[in-house]
């Protein structure tokens, strides 16, 4: 049996730092209580061990309804918010840590100037997730999203008008540069920029050749993670011998009766921790 772990597996350089700024944290001396807008990440047990530094999950509707003092310190997950929560925290006299991917930060900002350059954006992403809704907000909230095919037929486009496309970091990327074609072909004079973020790139790419050279793929991940489950889509339709784990709990040995080759990847909201326990697990099982 040959088991091959992704080199790109695991956390990405956005979500590494945005966990190791709360990690790191001077609880004492944190303005208190201490507040995070969401999840920092798109994953259960990496939620569980922010929560055991008494860091408390608010939404948005209890941000707004909260009186001065209620909130001490609210953290900015790393999918990024728009900028009318920055207005809230500072009415409310709220310390914020900022926690945004950087990568997203130079999305949000392609938004907003566009839309103040009087340009009809448009953004490939999923409609309910954070960061698409984070960047639409910096574009003003005028922004076409176009998540499937279906919303992609039914775009509107006028052929003189100003258009910039832009991506969720973590979007699929052939599915962005059909979007782009099909824009193009319409608005030649559109400018397309690829934001999808260089780690999602060599993830996407790596699963491509992963699934035809192994006879069975891993990919671990939440099913809550946009990124994880794009890796677990693309590696399927190439290779019907896919599996989507979150842990190493969820893996089923029976799956890979008279398997020869695994390739294990995982998502960008993965820990180290889960991807060595799945790795333990299969290693311990198959004579190598």
């Amino acid at each position: 049996m040959k088991i091959h772990l992704s080199q790109s597996a695991g956390f990405c350089d956005g979500v590494k730092r945005a966990y190791e700024m709360i990690n790191t944290l001077d609880m004492e001396n944190v303005r208190k209580p201490i507040y995070i807008l969401g999840s920092l990440v798109h994953n259960p047990e990496v939620v569980k061990k922010i929560e055991e530094k008494g860091i408390l999950k608010i939404t948005l509707e209890e941000l707004v309804a909260a009186k001065e003092g209620d909130v001490g310190t609210l953290i900015i997950t790393a999918h990024g918010i728009g900028p009318d929560v920055f207005a809230i925290a500072k009415k409310k006299n709220i310390k914020v840590i900022d926690t945004t991917c950087p990568k997203v930060i130079k999305v949000q900002r392609l938004a907003q100037v566009f839309y103040q350059r009087g340009y009809s954006v448009i953004l490939v992403g999923d409609k309910k997730h954070s960061e698409v809704n984070g960047i639409y907000e910096w574009g003003g909230g005028k922004a076409q999203i176009v998540s499937d095919r279906a919303e992609l037929a039914n775009l509107k486009i006028s052929s003189d008008a100003k258009i910039a496309v832009l991506s969720q970091t973590t979007q699929d990327e052939d599915f962005f540069n059909e979007v782009a074609s099909f824009v193009k072909s319409q608005a030649p004079q559109a400018e397309v920029l690829s934001t999808i973020c260089h780690a999602t790139h060599d993830r996407q790419a790596e699963i491509k050749k992963l699934a035809g050279e192994f006879e069975a793929v891993v990919v671990i991940g939440s099913p809550i993670s946009a990124n994880s489950t794009r890796l677990f889509e693309i590696s399927k339709t190439l290779n019907p011998k896919t599996f989507f784990v979150e842990n190493a709990s969820e893996i089923k040995l029976a799956d890979f009766a008279n398997i020869e080759s695994i390739a294990v990847m995982a998502g960008a909201s993965t820990p180290d921790w889960i991807i060595q326990d799945v790795m333990d697990l299969l290693f311990s099982s198959f004579e190598l």
